[in-house]
């Protein structure tokens, strides 16, 4: 998923690395603004202290669904985000998980006559499929001002097609930072790695120490294209990132090569790997986040990699970020760290007032406070006071989200259609999920890989 310049994003995710207890989160709770006792900020979700920015009509009576791939502490969030709207207008807000197939749950909605009044898309490849559906609904003027108000050309760019605007960047995500467990590398005697081979190295001292080092979630196909990503965009550029990107270049192309190479430097050694290869492949995302933070020095594993949203999950643990919990930007596999982001995006699927009030809400740097003062949030809204923000790890992320503008690289997976990449056993996520199980077979995956991307870019 994709924000800032490589080095504006990596320069703020350095400054991470020297926190004070005193950038924590609350530690065992969601609810992260609430129980912060360094917060002078009233307590979130209460609607007499979040800020007034924008005007919503009275919708009572109204009835509003809204669906998510949020679970768990997201679910929550978003939640509280939502309760907000309701005591402003006066609707009926309900939501309903979608699971980790979005385009499967919003076609049989669709065909079924009853989908959704908004959907929140990981993926501008599902925007883009389901406007040329005719699926979607394009943006009231309402919204389109707070977007022109808050928001950097390029997101608003992400969010259209075929010059329409139809979504709402309301979640950014940073997903090039590696969380690592601080009473682990002290024991194990290692230092926060900058390179590939320093990682690597980094990793084997901590297997040799005795603890797993790096935990992967694998049963979670998105989280295997992240890493395929990230080390593509550090080693091939910016240019073949987009070139591959688009599919202008075929997966058999030898820079594809060069990083399922350099991945399986990882993969291929399962003492590396939590669980080992099965492990690995049978660990949900969540679950490979707190097994990295749960018991400590005796953790069963000592980092994971992933966005700045896995600081939600770290909360559900008695670890505290910028003490038990450090963050360092993904190694540099060519010249420099990479920088890959990622969002959420509101789309209205119904016409209707109250499907646009809520995008216009989203839009709003009132709805992003909501969320913000929770935790687990990042926002690419310029009007957002980085106040709002519960500790000084999110606030250094989310500046540089700002800071980038225009220029930034999103998701890759998240770009191409969604039969390729995001959905569940196929695809992408299917094809690297194999890559994991058998990580020397490079030029089989490569093949896969190709022939995958191939049916789903003509289609």
């Amino acid at each position: 998923m994709h924000i800032a310049t490589r080095s504006t994003l990596a320069l703020a995710t350095a400054g991470l690395l020297a926190l004070s207890a005193a950038a924590c989160s609350s530690g065992g709770s969601d609810d992260k603004g609430s129980s912060d006792a360094k917060s002078s900020k009233p307590a979130p979700g209460n609607s007499d202290v979040i800020t007034h920015t924008v005007q919503l009509p009275k919708l009572n009576g109204q009835k509003l669904k809204v669906t998510a791939v949020w679970t768990g502490a997201e679910q929550k969030s978003f939640t509280k985000v939502l309760d907000e709207f309701a005591k402003r207008t006066g609707a009926e807000v309900s939501y309903v998980p979608s699971g980790d197939d979005m385009s499967a749950f919003i076609g049989s909605k669709v065909a079924g006559g009853n989908p959704p009044d908004v959907a929140m898309l990981q993926q501008p490849g599902a925007l883009r499929e389901f406007a040329q559906k005719g699926w979607l609904k394009p943006l009231s003027s309402d919204v389109t001002a707070q977007l022109n108000k808050n928001f950097a050309k390029g997101w608003q760019d992400l969010g259209s097609y075929e010059g329409k605007q139809y979504g709402v960047y309301f979640k950014a995500s940073n997903k090039s930072l590696i969380w690592y467990n601080t009473k682990v590398f002290e024991a194990a005697g290692v230092k926060e790695p900058k390179t590939w081979p320093e990682f690597l190295r980094t990793a084997q001292a901590i297997a040799d120490y005795g603890v797993s080092p790096v935990s992967v979630g694998g049963a979670d196909g998105w989280t295997l294209t992240d890493w395929f990503e990230n080390i593509y965009l550090s080693q091939a550029g910016r240019d073949k990132y987009d070139q591959l990107t688009q599919h202008k270049i075929k997966w058999t192309d030898p820079s594809v090569k060069d990083a399922l190479t350099t991945l399986g430097q990882l993969f291929g050694k399962k003492e590396l790997l939590a669980g080992g290869n099965d492990g690995a492949l049978q660990t949900q995302f969540p679950t490979s986040v707190t097994q990295t933070f749960s018991g400590g020095q005796k953790a069963k594993a000592a980092m994971v990699f992933e966005g700045d949203f896995a600081a939600a999950n770290i909360t559900g643990t008695k670890a505290e970020i910028g003490t038990d919990a450090k963050v360092f930007p993904f190694p540099a596999v060519g010249a420099g760290s990479p920088v890959v982001t990622g969002g959420d995006v509101g789309v209205a699927l119904k016409d209707g007032q109250a499907a646009q009030a809520l995008l216009t809400f989203l839009a709003s740097s009132d709805a992003a406070q909501v969320w913000a003062r929770q935790g687990g949030f990042v926002s690419a809204n310029k009007n957002l006071d980085p106040a709002a923000y519960p500790d000084d790890s999110l606030r250094s992320i989310a500046k540089a989200v700002v800071a980038a503008g225009d220029d930034f690289r999103f998701d890759m997976s998240d770009q191409a259609p969604a039969a390729f990449g995001a959905k569940p056993g196929q695809g992408e996520w299917k094809d690297l999920q194999d890559f994991l199980r058998n990580p020397g077979d490079v030029a089989g995956t490569q093949q896969q890989l190709e022939s995958d991307a191939a049916k789903a870019f003509k289609s």
